[in-house]
């Protein structure tokens, strides 16, 4: 039993050692006591826009040397280019490190531009460098500002073990010929990665809905992973008709633009891979957000991505730290030779190391982005979309 002395004793001792711990605590070398908010006063200062090929490369500049570094994509480049130079007004002077409350600034900042494609890949190339500069200016990858990897390594195709076959602009009903090319060209793909490996069939939203049901019918639900782009976007009905019929998995969103376009698909059930891009749908911050919506719906991203190595690096941070996730589109050749330094590399089993370095993790080559915004090159959409009798098809 305790007497009252004890009591007191015990409260003293306790007290010492509180005041030992509050002393170590705002010891100078105790990194808890030096914890300033160093990006208080960085500011944004300056924007330029390199059109580059079919794509926009950004670089923004700080008042504290830290640059960040963004890609438009998809877009007519010289468009892109001057919107994003317009924008820049709605971003100079402004703290880089509030990258949402900018995003939300720039998409809200025009009623009748939110949400359209040179809205949102614009913006997306805007907030791919404020994430660049905000991971420089902490020290670390930007996975790391995303909460952390959730995975050691992140699987790409195509690979050894995974590949896509595709189509093009088809009438709106297939001849036992029209089927069975198809059918072979994705039984081909099945002997090229054996039967673990993944096989994918892109109907570029260009297979007409009576077509892709039969396509879909002929052969098994598990010959193929998923159907990617499986109708034009638009009109939900259509989705819904085509997920009664067909049984083999969807993946949807390579046009979905932002968590408002991706909800309905969700909602109405008719996708099973959310195939977002991260340079379409406005960045690293909406990618991480429609990959939480799909979360929700135990529905995993497979990003769609055709950018240069800059996009993609952007693209696989969200991927390194969401929890689910199936496989992302990669194409190496994409990047001109001597532009990009990445910080990853992909295996001989076809999966990316996660990326390292600060910010986005790549350096850019000046001089040779210079040398290839000189040359022209001349745009690819007035070759597709043309069926046999000379109308436009969707592609």
């Amino acid at each position: 039993m305790w007497n009252r002395r004890d009591w007191l004793t015990s409260l003293g001792s306790v007290a010492a050692a509180n005041a030992a711990l509050t002393q170590s605590l705002v010891a100078a070398d105790n990194p808890a006591a030096n914890v300033a908010d160093r990006s208080s006063s960085i500011r944004i200062t300056k924007l330029t826009a390199t059109p580059m090929q079919r794509k926009v490369f950004i670089k923004l500049e700080t008042n504290h040397g830290v640059t960040g570094w963004g890609e438009i994509d998809q877009l007519e480049p010289y468009v892109a280019a001057a919107l994003v130079r317009s924008l820049f007004e709605l971003l100079d002077g402004e703290n880089p490190t509030r990258i949402e409350f900018l995003w939300q600034k720039i998409y809200r900042s025009h009623r009748d531009m939110r949400g359209g494609p040179f809205m949102t890949h614009t913006l997306a190339g805007i907030d791919m460098a404020l994430w660049d500069i905000t991971g420089k200016l902490w020290g670390v990858p930007v996975h790391r500002l995303l909460g952390g990897p959730t995975r050691d390594k992140v699987r790409v195709y195509p690979s050894a073990t995974a590949t896509k076959v595709g189509a093009g602009p088809s009438e709106f009903s297939g001849t036992p010929a029209d089927i069975e090319r198809h059918v072979q060209s994705i039984a081909n793909a099945r002997k090229q990665v054996g039967p673990d490996g993944m096989v994918m069939f892109d109907a570029h939203c260009a297979l007409p809905p009576p077509f892709l049901i039969q396509l879909a019918s002929a052969i098994k639900a598990y010959d193929i992973t998923y159907i990617e782009e499986p109708a034009v976007p638009g009109n939900i009905e259509v989705f819904k008709r085509l997920k009664q019929h067909i049984h083999i998995p969807l993946a949807i969103g390579e046009q979905a633009r932002t968590i408002w376009e991706v909800i309905p698909y969700l909602q109405e059930r008719v996708g099973d891979f959310l195939q977002v891009d991260c340079a379409h749908t406005g960045g690293i911050s909406q990618l991480r957000k429609i990959a939480t919506l799909g979360e929700a719906y135990q529905v995993p991203i497979a990003p769609h991505c055709v950018t240069t190595d800059l996009g993609m690096t952007a693209s696989l941070h969200v991927s390194a730290a969401v929890p689910l996730f199936l496989i992302h589109e990669y194409y190496p050749s994409i990047t001109p030779k001597d532009l990009v330094r990445k910080s990853w590399e992909v295996d001989k089993d076809g999966y990316a190391s996660l990326p390292t370095g600060v910010g986005i993790g790549c350096e850019i080559n000046e001089v040779r982005l210079a040398e290839l915004a000189k040359q022209p090159s001349k745009p690819e959409w007035p070759t597709r979309g043309r069926l046999k009798d000379g109308s436009i098809a969707d592609y």
